[in-house]
């Protein structure tokens, strides 16, 4: 039979272990994206995932702001959902890659639930577009989560010096890394010369072939006269 002291320090470690779970649970519980990093410059494809609904409530809507670095993004459409795109105008025109005058831009992606999403259950909404070529900037997507009852604001974005885990209600982002640097030679480098081969080394490695040759045409040249002289001594 256990001890009264072996008791209570199992009972210890089970509220230590409960309380750490209860510390790590809300942190696994926030809208995020995935991937959190992107390359500047390069297309991907962000992934913002619901995982519950509000204190309980099932989940009707959720909008994604979309931020002002991006122009142009092509949601993937979600069966479950209505999915639109809100439409805002640039306070300037301004030029795109291709040479393009831009006046306006997406700034809102919504997606309104056909069949709410029960809370403990998880959903998942694509966006396609991208990377502003901005290396070193965060690309921050406040989410508003609308549930049947309240809703939660993931709007939330870190100090400078603060710690991200301590918020309650993180907004998702990404952080846009700079390129990775090319390996290996360029296309224009020309091999070593010295690595070329020589004329006469050319003409060494076929010398086996012409020495074969030679000798098979000196032996047709010797059965050829030898028929001859078998003629001549019979006429």
């Amino acid at each position: 039979m256990a001890s009264t002291g072996h008791v209570r320090a199992a009972a210890a470690c089970a509220a230590a272990l409960g309380a750490g779970v209860l510390v790590a649970g809300p942190a696994q519980a926030h809208v995020t994206v995935s991937p959190d990093t992107a390359t500047a410059g390069a297309f991907t494809i962000a992934t913002i995932s619901v995982p519950h609904g509000c204190d309980g409530s099932a989940t009707t809507r959720v909008a994604v702001q979309i931020p002002e670095q991006i122009l142009s993004v092509t949601p993937t459409r979600n069966p479950l959902y209505d999915v639109d795109k809100l439409i805002v105008a640039l306070d300037e025109p301004i030029q795109d890659a291709h040479g393009n005058t831009v006046t306006e831009r997406v700034g809102q992606v919504v997606y309104t639930a056909r069949t709410p999403l029960p809370d403990g259950y998880r959903d998942a909404f694509e966006l396609s577009f991208q990377v502003p070529d901005t290396p070193g900037e965060t690309l921050v997507f406040p989410t508003i989560q609308t549930c049947e009852k309240g809703q939660t604001a993931w709007t939330e974005v870190a100090s400078d010096g603060q710690d991200p885990e301590s918020l309650e209600h993180p907004a998702p982002t990404i952080a846009v890394t700079a390129p990775a640097e090319r390996d290996g030679a360029d296309a224009t480098d020309v091999p070593d010369a010295a690595a070329a081969p020589d004329a006469d080394d050319a003409v060494d490695s076929g010398s086996p072939a012409l020495g074969w040759a030679g000798l098979v045409l000196g032996a047709l040249g010797l059965v050829a006269g030898g028929t001859a002289l078998a003629r001549s001594r019979r006429t």
